[in-house]
């Protein structure tokens, strides 16, 4: 018994609904021997949203579900039936699955893994040069251009004017937010 992964295509968005009603298939249809594991590939990110952290899963595939299946048994019904349910586009192959190669597949759960162990990476990361807003701290309201990002200990070195002269002030990255 190999057990492969295979991509599955459907509606950007929907993936997490569509993961729940494949489940609901395999189960109703005694497949869960052929069809052993789905995901959703997602990986944890934050945003800096009114000076807080928000932790949200962002899909790192998004319109595409990951199935692990017995490749030897992953045939003709069990294809069609969940290829057909609603908001299934096919799966990668159409009619004849492709597995994905095993570098692929380790290299896409390892991202899904580690985002989940190591913590969360920032959505969008603050850029050296970018001009920033203050929102905590003693210079609450100042807007200042970043010098230096240190991502391991999550702080900014920033300049802001003070009565006219630039001066370097470093902050947490919940200490400031981006310039819209």
């Amino acid at each position: 018994m190999s057990n492969k992964w295979y991509s599955l295509r459907v509606i950007s968005g929907k993936e997490k609904q569509i993961k729940e009603r494949l489940e609901l298939e395999i189960n109703r249809s005694n497949w869960n021997d052929v069809v052993i594991q789905i995901i959703v590939p997602t990986e944890k990110v934050y945003k800096i949203r009114n000076g807080k952290k928000v932790i949200i899963e962002r899909n790192i595939l998004p319109g595409y579900i990951l199935l692990l299946a017995d490749e030897d048994r992953f045939l003709g019904e069990i294809i069609r039936s969940l290829s057909n349910l609603p908001n299934v586009m096919h799966f990668l192959g159409k009619d004849k699955p492709l597995p994905m190669s095993d570098t692929e597949a380790n290299r896409l759960l390892g991202k899904v893994d580690e985002s989940h162990q190591i913590g969360e990476e920032m959505m969008e990361p603050f850029l050296i040069g970018e001009t920033i807003k203050i929102t905590d701290g003693p210079f609450n309201g100042f807007i200042g251009d970043i010098t230096e990002v240190n991502e391991s200990n999550k702080t900014l070195k920033v300049i802001v004017k003070i009565f006219g002269r630039g001066t370097e002030v470093e902050l947490n990255f919940i200490q400031a937010e981006k310039q819209s």
